[in-house]
């Protein structure tokens, strides 16, 4: 009987280098091509005035977007439409995701419905919604006990 000798040092590579393998794999592959579910990224950022949200939206014309404010939630809806497949073409990969979606973020604080505004330029959405005044920040003086003697 010719048992191999174990190494585990080379056990534990093998094994290191497979699970990188995977998650290289999954990285390079987006999330929604791995679900087939069109996936809308979004950066949402935050000044003293205003929330920002920003969403890549590759490929999508401008009247199938739609963005609406319920409360303190920002939801992004559209529809990414498929290509017409020409007769006499042969697909070897397929990789880009079609069809309807909705996102729904919890805004960090409350803004001013009325004065949000929404932009589309090469496939990114931005939306700039100023912060109602409550929730602005506000620079506070402090005073010191040398203030007060002089």
């Amino acid at each position: 009987m010719n048992i191999d000798k174990i190494e585990p040092k080379r056990a534990l590579k093998t094994l290191r280098d497979e699970i990188d393998n995977i998650f290289d794999r999954f990285v390079e592959r987006p999330l929604g091509v791995i679900t087939g579910q069109v996936v809308a990224p979004v950066d949402i950022s935050e000044t003293d005035t205003e929330v920002i949200v920003k969403s890549d939206l590759p490929g999508m014309e401008l009247s199938d977007i739609d963005v609406s404010i319920s409360g303190d939630i920002l939801t992004i809806k559209g529809q990414k439409k498929k290509e017409l497949e020409q007769a006499g073409k042969t697909y070897h990969v397929v990789e880009r995701s079609y069809g309807s979606f909705s996102r729904s973020i919890r805004l960090p604080a409350e803004v001013d419905v009325d004065k949000v505004q929404a932009s589309y330029k090469n496939g990114l959405l931005e939306i700039v919604m100023p912060k109602k005044e409550s929730n602005q920040a506000k620079k506070i003086k402090i005073k010191s006990e040398d203030d007060q003697q002089g």
